[in-house]
């Protein structure tokens, strides 16, 4: 009996209402690069828009874990000892490190192409508990598609990733069953930290035609050290997300991550305004954007189609 009322007790306070004079967001990342900047900072904008504004009745707070897990599981045991009225978790590692260890504080990952596989919820229209979120699992039937289309006479593909990343290894499956049906091979190649991305990108030069990059943090925190490699040896380099072709890819046909921190965000402000985090379906990010760049491709050897300059939502020139 003392169980079940805890119980209830528990499933109670996570579809409270909070007054919007103490509100606490805590929001932690698994390393800073621009797609996951912008998604903090779309969470914030879609908090406000629903009139949860920092300096004003909002607590935003922030930490990165710099790239480390255990880092990760340490601010997560930080957030959870601060009480605040929603954990926003983005990237795989970081939603991980808070969904073990609590049970209590209502949490709303982003940015996790895999909730399934990453065993944070068990069904996406019916999560239960205190978590539910967004996940941007990459169109990757497109992103074989465009790299088609940009390059033709391609015949493998080159993935750089993190293997103990697991979002990482759902795309490369995906990957793999894509590019099987578009009769390309990928060539894998894992870096585990970001000072490994450099030479796991190098290990592609002669074994593959065209080199993809995942949304995976640890390769997008490194991601010159891969474009280094791919316009010296001529290999164009492709991205899944959209921030990275200003960094140097020659193309991305992903999701706007500020976009995809508003989404979020009003997924939070539900949560603050009395809905059961459990209770509200896990998402997938809505949209996708066509971007290229001009000055990559000409530094890879590569012709972009008018066709695809024509389609672009956003050209660097």
């Amino acid at each position: 009996m003392r169980a079940l009322v805890l119980a209830l007790v528990a499933a109670t306070a996570l579809a409270m209402p909070v007054r919007a004079d103490e509100v606490t967001v805590a929001v932690t990342a698994i390393v800073e690069h621009p797609a996951l900047d912008a998604a903090r900072d779309g969470v914030k904008e879609a908090l406000a828009e629903a009139g949860f504004k920092e300096g004003e009745n909002l607590k935003f707070l922030y930490e990165s874990a710099q790239g480390n897990p255990g880092t990760a599981a340490q601010i997560a045991r930080q957030f959870i000892g601060e009480s605040p009225n929603v954990i926003v978790p983005i990237s795989t590692p970081s939603a991980q490190a808070v969904v073990a260890a609590t049970r209590d504080i209502p949490v709303v990952f982003t940015a996790v192409s895999d909730p399934l596989g990453a065993q944070l919820v068990k069904d996406m229209q019916k999560p239960g508990g205190n978590v539910t979120g967004l996940s941007d699992m990459s169109p990757v039937a497109d992103h074989v598609a465009l790299i088609k289309e940009i390059t033709p006479n391609a015949k493998t593909i080159g993935f750089v990733y993190n293997s103990a990343e697991a979002n990482s290894v759902s795309t490369l499956a995906a990957l793999k069953a894509e590019a099987e049906k578009a009769g390309l091979e990928v060539v894998e190649s894992v870096a585990t930290k970001s000072a490994e991305v450099q030479g796991a990108t190098r290990a592609l030069v002669g074994r593959a035609d065209v080199i993809y990059i995942p949304t995976d943090n640890t390769i997008v925190s490194a991601f010159e050290a891969a474009v280094g490699v791919a316009v010296e040896a001529k290999i164009p380099l492709y991205a899944g997300d959209t921030d990275s072709v200003a960094r140097g890819a020659v193309a991305a046909l992903g999701f706007n991550y500020f976009d995809v921190g508003k989404q979020t965000g009003e997924i939070v402000a539900r949560v603050l305004k009395g809905e059961a985090p459990g209770d509200i379906p896990v998402r997938v990010a809505a949209g996708t954007d066509l971007v290229i760049n001009k000055s990559a491709a000409v530094k890879m050897g590569v012709e972009l189609p008018e066709s695809i300059v024509k389609r672009a939502t956003k050209v660097i020139e």
